[in-house]
């Protein structure tokens, strides 16, 4: 019914573009999304109704008073009555404040087993006009030490336009994501320009590059058996979930959404 409903509001749609080396589970249909998968977080925070504040990075949860102080890096902290956590796990456990000792020996355990795949993503965006010379709209590549995956992103999409330049994103493996994870940006958005241009030499010169650095990319090993989520204190309700309590894909995410908002319902 998820999917259904973001078909019919053009936010997901199946993806019929060719993706070479791509695995196909038998029985899986695969979709995408034609304005970037950030507008599939935004049609659901739409729906909310809710009031929505970003870049406010949290530090520290502490208890005053029956409900939740939280604090944040700018800005005086704020109360609540309910507190819902999704960040990567490892974040959670760096929180400051009484959370520290609200997780319980148990809990914190098996939040410390939860680990993380690391990788680069690099950005490379084209004035309108530049023509792109590949079969593909997307590659998975099995030989290289760096390049895991490349997308011609407009082409992918099915949004293809002379009024709209086309864009390439380019994944690294996760050893090489691991091997660089502290290294400079600029160092590594050189070493995966030098082994983009050997897989695909007739790339033109991009107008801009974005590298990216993604620390928790992919979960490798969830919570175990915590039907996607963990309640970390009842009153007033403190509860974590995320794709750190399921598995990383859309799939995940609903899963470990649906149980979080059952567990909200009952304490309410």
């Amino acid at each position: 019914s998820f999917y259904e409903e973001l078909v019919s509001h053009g936010i997901l749609q199946p993806l019929t573009a060719p993706i070479e080396g791509m695995v196909v589970k038998e029985g899986s249909c695969n979709y995408m999304a034609p304005q970037g998968i950030s507008s599939l977080v935004k049609y659901y925070l739409n729906q909310s109704g809710a009031d929505i504040f970003y870049e406010q990075q949290v530090t520290h949860i502490s208890l005053r008073d029956g409900k939740w102080e939280v604090s944040r890096k700018m800005g005086p902290p704020e109360q609540f009555d309910i507190v819902i956590l999704t960040m990567p796990v490892p974040q959670i456990l760096q929180l400051q404040g009484d959370i520290g000792n609200i997780i319980n020996e148990s809990q914190k355990q098996q939040l410390e087993s939860v680990s993380y795949s690391s990788r680069y993503a690099l950005g490379l965006f084209y004035e309108a006009g530049t023509g792109i010379d590949v079969p593909w709209a997307a590659k998975y590549i099995t030989d290289n030490p760096c390049v895991r995956f490349i997308s011609i992103d407009n082409k992918k999409r099915n949004i293809e336009s002379p009024e709209i330049g086309p864009s390439v994103v380019v994944h690294t493996t996760v050893p090489f994501g691991s091997a660089h994870l502290d290294s400079e940006a600029a160092e590594v958005q050189q070493i995966i320009l030098s082994h983009l241009q050997r897989i695909v030499p007739s790339l033109p010169k991009a107008a801009s590059i974005k590298c990216q650095k993604w620390r928790y990319s992919q979960v490798t090993k969830a919570v175990p058996d915590c039907q996607g989520r963990m309640i970390l204190h009842t009153q007033p309700l403190l509860i974590c979930g995320g794709d750190g309590f399921t598995h990383s894909n859309f799939d995940g995410c609903i899963a470990s959404a649906l149980s979080l908002a059952e567990a909200v319902k009952a304490h309410l």
